[in-house]
């Protein structure tokens, strides 16, 4: 009897052990298949996944002048730059076993579930923080089996192929934040204006708080839930232990300074320039329109954001309020090609029509162009040509009757120096035609036209159209002795990753030699002088400079330079209607001025450097001598060595001196350097 009542418990032990045996070997099995199935997870590549970065573009000092997204304003900081009281907020409020789980928080899902069946609905979320990565990367946000599994399974990969660190700095810089901001630095500049590295811990606190309804507690729609959000995430950073609540409640009390928002055309700087620097990296350096968008780039340009300032101040300050008057100006630095500021129009809002780039009439601005040419081909400052009504006959008996302005004619013999500072436009045609019509579109296409020239007698008039951008590249090359510099608005465009991908520098061409470069700069000086006609504008410049001013029924210019600055102002209209010559001709001349000395106000004025092969000579400027020291005016011109006038002024001599002994009374050929900076 005792032996058959134990078959049955015999029968039950061995059941249990066949079980448990099956149970181990099936463990085992399961850790081997896993294992495996980890291994594979493993080995297979992540989805590509491309995170959309925004493109900065910063002027000369840093700053930035723009940044250019495609819906996702996005810029990747390292974890490093990331405050560790907005890591510890983010881990607090969304994910406090981050650290610790394998990607899946086990103990947070069944939580959740117990709630949402209490509830009956789904109350409390349990995605961590690589699973919301994982989804934010690879998924959409459908709400299917099909999307919940892979979810999974990208949530291990991540987890299988990157730390801990690695996937929260990938998360901070993913996650949205409201207002197009993407990523922790974007959010950061948006809410508060600083780099997300100077955010305090009141700051970092209410910006973690965001992730989870963007448009329920941005502090901009809604102070009021934002704050109360801000509380439960120090109080979950109190619970956790990354602060006490002495520091909660501290942060909670500090008062927030938001900047606003802005919307992007309000908080580009320089937008002419802006739109430059996109047409270049398209066009010039075949960058693509994805690239340029949401490519991350860091695009570093020549602008200088202080002159870009006063730039457009002069621009408002002297275009009318009442008629719409357009300008153009751009500044380079004549030795390295870079340009230092550009405005394209009296207001970007109303139209981005760049005229920096529009092709007007320069009028007798041109004029330098060809007395270059003069100066190359045997002329002096001293040459001679009659003023007086002329007809010119070229072609096939064709006529051309130029005129002065406002008839205005010497009706005798003028040098060269009067014809500039004057703007004799007899002088211009009678030397255009002397040294033959090709050789001024030579000389201009050399030093930077490019504009399509004809060979006529008018062309020494500034018939043909040309952009302010073009005038103030070849003048930089008269500036700077004659070496042609090609304008620079790029310095150099890095990657997302920091790799250079472009890197610019002006390329140099000597287009004239150094000593009839100079002579035109010296005679263009003349210009400011008594009788130019740019001397109404001489007490607004405290500076050497050197220009030529250009009108015509419908367009103003100045262009001119210092050894430090090439500026080239045009105003006008753009619909062909003619300026009135009293109130809209003159205003070219004043604003360039204007910009001219406030742009360069704290630096020191420089000197025009004079180059070996120049003799400084004083003349008579009666009879155009070598002047004595007993001639009553005395003018200091500049000649190339070999041409300066060898016959003195016998005028004013004292009764009885010998003509022989003036080589040793003739005034001295140079200025002692004090009289050369108190000159102009």
């Amino acid at each position: 009897m005792e032996v058959i009542r134990n078959i049955p418990l015999r029968r039950m032990f061995r059941f249990m052990r066949k079980m448990f045996t099956l149970g181990l070997i099936g463990m085992f099995v399961s850790a081997i298949l896993l294992t495996f199935f980890l291994l594979y997870l493993r080995s297979q590549p992540l989805p590509p996944s491309f995170i959309e970065q925004t493109t900065s573009i910063y002027a000369d000092n840093g700053e930035v002048i723009d940044t250019l997204f495609g819906g996702e304003n996005r810029t990747v900081v390292p974890l490093e730059q990331i405050p560790p009281e907005l890591i510890q907020a983010t881990i607090s409020i969304e994910d406090k076993n981050f650290y610790s789980h394998v990607g899946f928080d086990f103990l947070r899902l069944a939580r959740a579930i117990v709630v949402d069946i209490q509830h009956m609905a789904k109350v409390q979320g349990a995605s961590t923080i690589t699973q919301q990565l994982a989804r934010n990367l690879y998924l959409t946000l459908d709400k299917t089996w099909e999307r919940k599994i892979k979810e999974a399974i990208l949530t291990v990969q991540l987890e299988l192929n990157y730390s801990k660190n690695q996937l929260m700095s990938m998360y901070l810089n993913q996650i949205y934040y409201g207002h197009a901001a993407y990523g922790v630095q974007a959010a950061a500049k948006t809410y508060f204006g600083k780099d997300v590295s100077e955010l305090t811990l009141a700051e970092s606190a209410m910006l973690a708080g965001i992730p989870k309804g963007p448009a329920f507690y941005s502090p901009y729609l809604n102070m009021e839930q934002s704050k109360n959000r801000q509380r439960v995430v120090l109080n979950a950073m109190t619970t956790n232990g990354y602060i006490t609540q002495e520091q909660a409640d501290l942060a909670y009390a500090a008062e927030l300074q938001l900047p606003g928002l802005v919307s992007s055309e309000e908080r580009v700087k320089a937008p002419y320039f802006r739109d430059y620097i996109t047409y270049l990296v398209k066009e010039k350096y075949k960058l693509s329109e994805e690239q340029l968008i949401h490519g991350g780039l860091k695009i570093y340009t020549t602008l200088d954001p202080d002159m870009q300032e006063k730039a457009e101040a002069a621009v408002e300050k002297y275009l009318p309020k009442d008629r719409p008057l357009q300008a153009a100006l751009i500044a380079l630095d004549p030795k390295t090609g870079a340009i230092k500021a550009m405005v394209g129009g009296r207001d970007y809002k109303e139209s981005q029509y760049n005229r920096v780039f529009a092709k007007r009439q320069p009028g007798s601005s041109f004029k330098p162009f060809l007395y270059l040419a003069a100066l190359e081909n045997g002329f002096t400052p001293l040459s001679e040509l009659k003023s007086e009504p002329t007809v010119f006959t070229y072609g096939q008996d064709k006529q051309y009757i130029p005129k002065n302005f406002g008839d205005s004619y010497a009706h005798d013999y003028i040098n060269l120096h009067e014809a500039i500072a004057r703007s004799d436009n007899i002088y211009a045609v009678k030397t255009h035609m002397l040294l033959g019509e090709e050789k001024l579109v030579e000389t201009a296409q050399r030093l930077g036209i490019q504009s399509q020239m004809t060979a006529i007698p008018s062309l020494a008039l500034g018939t043909v159209p040309v952009s302010p951008m073009e005038m103030a590249a070849s003048y930089a090359a008269i500036a700077n002795l004659g070496e042609k510099v090609e304008p620079v608005a790029i310095l150099k465009i890095e990657d997302q990753e920091g790799k250079i991908i472009v890197e610019e520098k002006g390329i140099r061409t000597r287009v004239t030699e150094p000593v009839p470069a100079f002579l035109l700069t010296h005679l263009m000086q003349g210009v400011f002088e008594e009788g130019g006609t740019g001397f109404r504008v001489a007490n607004q410049l405290q500076r050497p400079v050197a220009g030529k001013t250009g009108t015509t029924d419908y367009d103003s210019w100045l262009v001119g330079f210092t050894p430090q600055l090439s500026l080239a102002v045009w105003t006008g209209y753009d619909e062909g209607q003619k300026m009135d010559p009293i109130n809209d001709a003159r205003i070219a001349v004043p604003l360039w001025a204007e910009f001219m000395e406030t742009a360069l106000s704290g630096r020191p004025p420089s000197l025009f450097e004079v180059p070996d092969g120049v003799n400084a000579v004083y003349i008579n400027p009666q009879n155009n001598k070598l002047a004595t020291a007993h001639c009553p005016t005395q003018e200091l011109v500049y000649f190339a060595e070999g041409t300066e006038p060898t016959e003195y002024c016998t005028e004013h001599l004292p009764p009885g001196t010998d003509p022989e002994d003036l080589k040793e009374e003739q005034a001295p050929k140079e200025k002692p350097f004090w009289k050369r900076i108190f000159s102009w």
